[in-house]
């Protein structure tokens, strides 16, 4: 008996506490903590102390049992209504209205304990009345019976509705796979199983977290907040409120929608490839990675055991259910070959051919000389540029296609370009420039390979990412030039448009620059440079204590820690002054241990993919 009126006071004396700790003095949704806080712990107090210990005999204990189980849902929606408000909270006051919290929750499940129906019994001092059902004998009886009823179903909902909250917050969490980023680990629409005890979960709306246990390798899967969103207050709850209705309709209800009301992709599921201490590159669909400790790039031959790159190799029962497969056989092939052919350029004999070409259209055009700035303004900047979306493409080759009207629209092409330069004043000159400006004060050509280390002297750049687009870049001009050249000497030959001859030379140099275009536009699925970059005096750095970096296993199609949601304009050689450019959102960041929600642990939903989900 003496303990039962020890926990009950302390119970009280702690909701008054963590009542007090609600006061806001803002005129907001805060305000509105205290007052329910403190009703409650009146309520309680007057139940415990009046109901309860002030009573002998038989005693209606079903109340009683009932208002512990609500008391730490009603404080902890105290605390989130507080920190709803406008106005941030002191990390002392977070803190302090969480320890108060969970001892609350301690006290109160002590006391359900000595008040359960095991326990009660020994304590001697009341005989528990059991609860009786109204009959149905009358209609006042019956109305009563179903009313008692309902209560008991909206109680049981009520009930369940904060336990999965409590469960979603500090337990477990239920996520539902939304994209083919990381098939085939997951499909859209798996459901998997994240817990989140041992990731330090924060109390919601508040810095405040649980201990942190939880350590990662590579190659886990984890579940975590998408950095690219704002996390402001106002988001925060947004989130909040959205992941509490997704988990109480079992995943079926996103909520969570930005300021379009697009659908966030938050929290995302990724798999860990980088870690605390390692600076990575990926170059050729190759994860490399160093370390301080060994000082020089290694390739992660586990990352080639998860990462998918031809999803057209998958077993037949998983690629039927693949909404979209990014590229065909035949692509990845062709992106295998033009990665094979930038490895093995001669840089010697690329210089070579481009100043024959040079030459050999010299020696076709008709226009005279231009001064400087009339060469370069020859050919408009975008036409050197590399653009792809859903509607059109627009690069050197190709020219413009887009839609107009209704129709398929094209303009600008090379064979216009070959035109031009064939007949205006300075035409050759800008040839000349564009074929031969990428080499100068390189110095010896010869003396850059991409065989040996993936770091050095030997690659333009310093490094083979950097260096792969200077070779990309060359290759580009030299696919460039043999076209603008076989165009011009097709129109010296009476054709009146060379692009539209069956000329069988033109359609194989069409064929390479085509592959080479397509490999550009997806590069930045393919490649990542160092990251993260190198300090302003070329010395390595790493990635954080604390921090990881996350790639889906679908590389083509997965935005992920890689990228921004935005694109900037690029030239693939700074120092080129005719480079040719593309639009790149190569971005990489790296995600604090504190945004992960906890790896993900099993593949539960559909039956038929069950699985625990181990590394790679």
């Amino acid at each position: 008996m003496k303990k039962l009126t020890f926990f009950i006071y302390l119970n009280i004396v702690l909701a008054m506490l963590f009542s007090l700790l609600c006061i806001s003095f803002h005129a907001d949704i805060s305000l509105a903590a205290f007052p329910l806080a403190l009703l409650f712990t009146l309520l309680l107090s007057y139940i415990l102390i009046v109901r309860l210990l002030r009573t002998e005999g038989n005693i209606k204990l079903a109340g009683i049992r009932r208002a512990l189980q609500y008391e730490p849902f009603v404080f902890i929606s105290a605390f989130v209504m507080q920190r709803a408000g406008q106005s941030a909270i002191p990390f002392w006051l977070d803190l302090a209205g969480a320890l108060v919290w969970v001892a609350l929750v301690v006290v109160s499940f002590v006391l359900q304990f000595l008040l359960g129906e095991r326990s009660f019994p020994a304590l001697g001092r009341w005989t528990e009345i059991p609860v009786e059902k109204p009959s149905f004998s009358n209609f006042a009886n019956a109305v009563r019976r179903v009313g008692i009823e309902l209560l008991e179903w909206v109680d049981a909902l009520v009930w369940g509705m904060f336990m999965i909250m409590l469960l979603n917050i500090f337990l477990f969490q239920l996520y539902e796979i939304p994209s083919e980023s990381m098939v085939p680990a997951f499909l859209i629409k798996d459901r998997v199983f994240v817990f989140k005890t041992f990731a330090g979960p924060k109390f919601p709306l508040s810095s405040v977290a649980l201990p942190y246990i939880q350590h990662y390798k590579r190659g886990d899967i984890v579940v975590f907040r998408n950095p690219h969103y704002s996390s402001e207050r106002k988001d925060e709850l947004k989130s909040f409120l959205s992941q509490f209705v997704f988990m109480l309709t079992l995943t079926l209800v996103r909520t969570n929608t930005d300021e379009n009301g697009e659908l966030k992709a938050d929290p995302l599921v990724k798999r860990v490839v980088g870690l605390p201490g390692e600076q990575l590159m990926l170059m050729d669909g190759k994860l490399y990675v160093r370390t301080a400790e060994t000082g020089e790039f290694r390739e992660e031959a586990a990352d080639s055991s998860w990462a998918a790159w031809n999803l057209n190799e998958q077993p037949a029962s998983i690629k039927a259910k693949i909404e979209w497969l990014p590229v065909s056989s035949e692509e990845y092939q062709d992106t295998l070959a033009v990665e094979a052919d930038r490895r093995a350029l001669d840089l010697v004999a690329a210089r070579a051919e481009c100043e024959s070409l040079a030459v050999r259209f010299a020696a076709l055009a008709r226009g005279g000389a231009a001064d400087a700035e009339t060469v370069r303004s020859l050919i408009p900047a975008e036409q050197l540029q590399f653009i792809k979306t859903y509607s059109f493409t627009y690069n050197i080759f190709d020219g413009y296609t887009g839609i107009s009207d209704g129709h398929l629209v094209r303009e600008g092409g090379i064979s216009d370009v070959a035109l031009k330069l064939l007949s205006a004043d300075g035409g050759s000159q800008w040839f000349t420039d564009f074929m031969t400006g990428w080499y100068g004060g390189l110095g010896e050509l010869g003396s850059y390979t991409e065989s040996g280390a993936v770091t050095g002297s030997h690659l333009v750049g310093g490094d083979l990412y950097q260096d792969s687009l200077f070779r990309l870049n060359v290759m580009v001009k030299l696919a460039a030039g043999r076209l603008i050249l076989r165009h011009a000497e097709l129109f010296l030959g009476g054709s009146a448009d060379g692009a539209t001859l069956n000329d069988e030379e033109l359609f194989r140099l069409y064929g390479e620059a085509r592959k080479l275009t397509s490999y550009i536009f997806d590069m930045d699925q393919r490649n990542m440079p160092v990251f993260p970059a190198n300090d302003a005096d070329g010395n390595p750095s790493y990635i954080p204590s604390f921090c990881y970096f996350m790639m889906g296993d679908n590389r083509y199609n997965s935005l992920d820690m890689r990228h921004s949601y935005s694109k900037r304009f690029m030239p693939l050689f700074a120092q080129d002054e005719y480079s040719m450019g593309y639009y790149t959102n190569i971005e990489a960041q790296y995600v604090e241990r504190s945004r992960i929600l906890g790896r993900a642990g099993l593949r539960f939903w559909p039956p038929s993919r069950f699985a625990l989900l181990g590394r790679g």
